[in-house]
């Protein structure tokens, strides 16, 4: 049985996200394998659109979020992104970070919780998402 309070949210991934990063979390678990299994099993229980389908609302490759720390109430925007896009300084974090893993595929007003590489256990709200061709478009 299902404890609600940590059961986590359904997720929804484009063909394309999905297939990337399936081939990223595959070549990572000889060097990430606790990330590597974490975004696995996301993958494993995304519901995939089909190709050329976008979800709306929905955190996917390359979009901007703002979320929220649930324990400190801190809101953070940031862009997910693969590993060798990822820039902290830009705000541009990868898909293979715990906080990654855990905001990918996740859709608007869903919170989700998730454990730091200290093994401290976090929950994080999704506020706002933006996809890529309209973060390009906001002025830096």
């Amino acid at each position: 049985m299902t404890n609600k309070a940590s059961a986590k949210p359904r997720i929804t991934l484009t063909a394309a996200d999905h297939d990337k990063l399936s081939v990223l979390a595959n070549a990572a678990a000889h060097t990430m394998p606790e990330v590597a299994a974490a975004l696995s099993e996301e993958l494993d229980r995304a519901h995939i659109l089909a190709k050329g389908r976008q979800p709306a609302d929905t955190v996917c490759m390359g979009c901007m979020v703002e979320f929220r720390d649930d324990m400190t109430g801190r809101v953070q925007t940031v862009t997910l992104v693969y590993p060798n896009e990822a820039d902290i300084s830009r705000g541009r974090i990868s898909v293979l970070t715990p906080i990654g893993t855990a905001l990918i595929g996740l859709p608007v007003g869903k919170s989700i919780d998730w454990t730091t590489r200290t093994g401290e256990t976090k929950r994080l709200t999704v506020l706002q998402v933006r996809d890529p061709a309209a973060a390009e478009l906001q002025p830096a």
